[in-house]
């Protein structure tokens, strides 16, 4: 059985060889890792360019699972994503086909110029781990972790995500342009053959499972329970708001806090985690009123203003 003390080298080892594919963006590695052990989804939203596919295959490549991409775009119909049942003349029976889907990492890029009914065929495999085809459910098999990516500046031709999907997204990643130290390395990196080609893995992702349950045990103090609960009643009346914070999200920011606290190899929870996962964790699942966008603001801005005015006390005795 797996415990606490088996996460912190598990993800230094993942770490280390992901990094090799992928310079400088050690943020964005750590809160893929997060999401891996809270069994989540992840949003990557970023420019063109950026190493997010690199990311997604150097991470299912160094925990040894099976990954596949899938191209989204306004063609592509639910029956490509999950399968398809085909009569066999044969056997006289229909055998099913599965789709992409059945991966341990799937990667579905520019999810936002798939069609609303093609993105819904997404929603029972992020939220249940299965698939249900001609009334007939098929479990994936764990672990199971959608990377989705979308372009933020380019609207043409896309659909917007729901609400109701942007929700199951356990967190939401921008990696950014590198600095220049990290892009000449990167250059340096690529002088021959690309790294992603050598890569092995380094961790055996069968235990991700065991590793999941583990951080169940990482301690949340009462006071910061009851902050957490207080942060989303606080978004659920704010003025620029339309939508605040659902149950599924106050229960994504505890559960992630509780997988970066073993990550940084603690079995408690500590104010800074929370803080550091707010945005990832919180800003997509927020809807600004219309009138509030034109003044400038932003899902990003009204969380800064929810973590300034609600009150966090710890009290000495809750920290182990």
């Amino acid at each position: 059985m797996s415990t606490i003390a088996d996460i912190q080298p598990f993800a230094e080892a993942v770490r280390a060889n992901v990094a090799r594919v992928i310079v400088g963006k050690h943020a964005a590695i750590d809160l893929l890792l997060t999401a891996l052990l809270c069994g989540g989804h992840v949003l990557i939203e970023d420019v063109p360019g950026v190493g997010k596919t690199m990311l997604a295959r150097a991470l299912a490549i160094s925990l040894g699972l099976s990954f596949r991409r899938l191209q989204c775009t306004p063609d592509l119909l639910p029956n490509d994503v999950v399968g398809v049942s085909i009569y066999d003349q044969r056997t006289s029976e229909f055998v099913f086909h599965p789709g992409p889907i059945f991966a341990n990492v799937l990667l579905a890029d520019e999810i936002n110029r798939a069609t609303p009914r093609t993105q819904s065929a997404l929603l029972e495999a992020m939220g249940e781990s299965q698939v249900t085809v001609d009334g007939i459910t098929h479990l994936l098999a764990p672990p199971f972790l959608v990377l989705a990516t979308q372009n933020p500046v380019e609207f043409e031709g896309t659909f917007p995500l729901p609400e109701a999907q942007l929700d199951r997204f356990l967190l939401r990643v921008r990696m950014g342009y590198p600095r220049p130290d990290e892009e000449l390395a990167l250059l340096k990196a690529l002088e021959g053959a690309h790294p992603i080609g050598d890569l092995q893995p380094v961790a055996d992702g069968a235990t991700l499972p065991a590793l999941q349950r583990a951080i169940w045990r990482v301690h949340m103090a009462d006071s910061l329970r009851d902050y957490l609960v207080r942060l989303a009643e606080a978004s659920r009346s704010h003025p620029d708001l339309s939508l605040g914070l659902s149950p599924r999200a106050t229960l994504a920011l505890f559960r992630a806090a509780q997988a970066y606290a073993a990550l940084a190899g603690r079995d408690y929870v500590i104010p800074d985690d929370i803080k550091a996962l707010c945005a990832p964790v919180l800003a997509h699942r927020l809807l600004l009123r219309p009138e509030s966008a034109l003044r400038g603001r932003n899902a990003e801005l009204v969380l800064q203003n929810l973590l300034h005015d609600t009150e966090l006390q710890l009290e000495e005795q809750e920290v182990p």
